[in-house]
């Protein structure tokens, strides 16, 4: 893979000139509060280098909007409700509103959603695309607004992330099911253009091959969306399937507690029959029937954590602003819905 090229920053230029970030603002925001021979020094710097400043940056300080906006896929979804609580605790405490709006998976609603927060002149946006393409992103990056990606990687040349990692619940999931005595799982997703979807299932292959179980022994149910309704179907397809599965692991708790419903209407017993983990583990999760085993996602602090960094990137200090790629861990909670399984 390529090396993504490095673009110098402030501090770089601070390093390269003996000074501190501070004196290297003051050279470029306040060139008469700095002695002449370090000025000069520091404009060499900024010489030797390129460093070029982050002119849009200074605009929007300038500006002083008070709004950051989060788009997220599902408000449907509890776990960006906890995405979005974590985002507006931190802009709140730095004086700052949250402008929350959801695309609803739609490319289109992204779309209008970005030129609306150009309109608006938001500080910042933070944002769960729904156009893997990039389209939207790439016709919305010349207004010149940060923004952060949340439950998404991004190459540090492009901006700040945070998103937990998905592999590794994936894999905490399916791992779970085998040391129950399982030995094969089948996986209800949502739509697998979606990374999270490919992740955990990536993640659980790996288990698998960790426990010396062919990857045949994960069967896939693919859905559109990822809510109650489609965990309701999925299961439908399921109680189909020759053998009947003993194991089953959803990409979130929305599609596993639709699963539940509609093995506990066919008078299927979880865990007994059948065991059951999500994902997220949203508050629902504990407090179903039969409590559900899932990975949780810390959603507030991803929310959190996107916030302080946008409100890093866009305040008085932004040309000090590194962009940072945070990964958050994922924990396994186990319940009731796999602890009688099989084994």
């Amino acid at each position: 893979m390529a090396p993504v090229a490095h673009t110098v920053g402030i501090k770089d230029v601070a390093r390269q000139a003996g000074v501190s970030i501070g004196t290297v603002s003051n050279v470029i925001n306040r060139p008469d509060m700095v002695a002449r021979e370090t000025r000069e020094r520091v404009q060499a710097a900024i010489t030797a280098l390129g460093y070029v400043r982050s002119e849009s940056a200074r605009q929007l300080r300038a500006g002083r909007s008070r709004i950051i906006a989060l788009l997220v896929l599902d408000m449907a979804n509890p776990f960006f409700v906890d995405v979005a609580a974590g985002a507006e605790r931190a802009a709140r405490k730095a004086g700052l509103g949250v402008m929350l709006c959801n695309s609803a998976q739609s490319p289109a609603e992204e779309s209008d959603y970005l030129s609306l927060f150009a309109e608006q002149q938001v500080r910042g946006v933070m944002i769960t695309p729904a156009d893997l393409t990039g389209g939207t992103l790439a016709r919305f990056r010349p207004r010149g607004i940060p923004l952060v990606f949340v439950d998404r990687v991004l190459g540090s040349a492009e901006g700040c992330s945070v998103s937990v990692d998905d592999v590794a619940g994936g894999a905490l999931a399916a791992r779970h099911l085998v040391e129950q005595g399982h030995e094969g799982l089948v996986y209800i997703s949502g739509p697998m253009f979606l990374t999270q979807c490919q992740d955990r299932h990536t993640g659980a292959l790996q288990a698998l091959r960790e426990a010396g179980l062919p990857e045949s022994a994960l069967r896939h149910i693919e859905t559109e969306r990822m809510d109650v309704a489609a965990g309701r179907d999925a299961a439908a397809r399921l109680l189909g399937m020759s053998p009947r599965p003993t194991a089953v692991f959803c990409a979130n708790d929305l599609l596993a507690l639709g699963a539940f419903q509609a093995l506990y209407n066919a008078g299927v017993a979880v865990p007994d029959d059948i065991a059951l983990v999500g994902y997220d583990d949203i508050e629902f999760a504990a407090a179903a029937a039969v409590p559900l085993t899932s990975v949780r996602q810390p959603a507030r602090q991803m929310g959190r954590t996107a916030a302080e960094m946008l409100i890093e990137e866009t305040g008085d200090q932004a040309e000090a602003h590194e962009h940072r790629q945070v990964v958050l861990a994922p924990e396994l909670v186990v319940r009731a819905s796999t602890l009688l399984g099989r084994g």
